[in-house]
Order: C-alpha cells, then structure tokens, then sequence
C-alpha cells in the first residue's frame, strides 16, 4: 500500500504551515526533512490509512510549538523517527528492524538444525 503513495504527497509549500513570524520557510524545511527521513522507515505493507495518520500526527505534534524554530533539525528528525516507530509499532505493523530480526532468528534456527 505504502507503493501507492509518495513522501511528495505529504510536503507542506511555505503556504500551508501557517503563521511563524517569518519563519514559514524554516518550518516548512524542516518538517518537509522530517518526513522525509520517516518515509523509509514505514513498512511496505503499511496501510495507506496508518500512513496518513503517522504523517498528521507528527504535524500535529509539532504544529504551533516554538520546537519547530529553537530545536536542531537533527533532534527533530531523531525524534520523529522515534516517535514513528512507536506509532506504527502501537498500530499493529511491523517495523523493518523486527524483519530483520526474524530473518536472522530464522536462519539461526536453520543452521541449528542443519548441525544435528
């Protein structure tokens, strides 16, 4: 499902974030690099309805705070990334490290076998 969509989808313009006292475009930069860094972490198979609710929530999470202006753009997207994780952990969709986890789970559970 997540084939369906783009990250250009969600891009916020200048215009679309509101009012920050002149500083709309730094707003719009960094929450634009925040979905960007985001967009590969949501599954493949993530449901286009559990997408766009991640992407509105990280916006209303940041939307309005003086976070967006003051914090380093490196501690906003750590924290998005982390925020996304638990969000689509808590809606039931497996991340990319729990694949990878279980594939390494499993071939471990080959080679055991394969040795007796």
């Amino acid at each position: 499902m997540k084939d369906w969509l783009s990250v250009q989808d969600y891009l916020y313009d200048v215009r679309d974030v509101g009012d920050w006292e002149g500083e709309e475009e730094l707003v719009a930069d960094r929450i634009n690099a925040i979905y960007h860094a985001v967009w590969p972490i949501i599954p493949d198979d993530a449901s286009v309805a559990l997408i766009d609710r991640l992407m509105r929530d990280i916006w209303d999470q940041l939307r309005g705070s003086e976070v967006m202006i003051e914090a380093d753009e490196d501690e906003l997207v750590d924290w998005a990334l982390a925020h996304s994780r638990q969000f689509i952990e808590q809606q039931g969709a497996p991340s990319d490290d729990e694949d990878d986890e279980d594939a390494d789970d499993d071939a471990e559970d080959v080679i055991d076998e394969e040795e007796y």
